[in-house]
């Protein structure tokens, strides 16, 4: 596993001792890299992860592989219109106002590199069409699809009422459905 230096040892131990009286197993393991066991889980969920993995393609192929028949697969990923120019920076005017947010080599599917947390990221930008192809292709059916937007609540927040003038995140779900014989 890649050295990081924002170390969650602690919180998976807190983890372990919070849900000790359930049978949760934790595992520090690359998404690639784990070996999904074949018909074993009622639900995927997976959080703002896929971006940053090279092969959406074969996650798919693993978690249609270890959901159970009528399965969910859940997901949130950055919203390709928010990847696609890639520094993830609004274009602003002299003044530092933004004025609109870069959306250029949408179709050029590849890495970006963006600074997240001090640190520059290696994401993968793909299409929406992408996305959905590689779920049909392993027979999801789309149960969902949402571009959220802040709550009215957040608004007074620095900087939320951009979040309202391009998507930022995408949520999709789908359903693995039970095999004809």
């Amino acid at each position: 596993m890649k050295e990081n230096k924002y170390d969650n040892t602690e919180f998976f131990e807190k983890a372990k001792v919070m849900s000790s009286a359930h049978p949760i197993e934790y595992l520090r393991v690359p998404i690639e890299d784990y070996e999904y066991p074949e018909n074993s889980f009622d639900t995927v969920i997976s959080s703002l992860a896929f971006h940053y993995i090279q092969s959406f393609d074969d996650i798919c192929g693993k978690v249609e592989r270890c959901l159970t028949d009528n399965g969910d697969f859940v997901f949130s990923v950055e919203h390709p219109v928010f990847t696609a120019e890639g520094s993830q920076k609004w274009v602003c005017d002299n003044k530092g106002n933004p004025i609109h947010w870069p959306v250029d080599r949408y179709f050029n599917e590849s890495e970006r590199i963006a600074r997240f947390l001090d640190e520059d990221v290696i994401k993968y930008h793909r299409t929406l069409t992408s996305y959905v192809s590689s779920l049909l292709k392993y027979g999801f059916e789309l149960s969902g699809l949402h571009e959220p937007i802040p709550s009215v609540e957040m608004l007074d927040m620095p900087g939320m009422k951009n979040e309202l003038r391009r998507p930022m995140m995408l949520i999709i779900s789908v359903k693995k459905w039970r095999k004809q014989l």
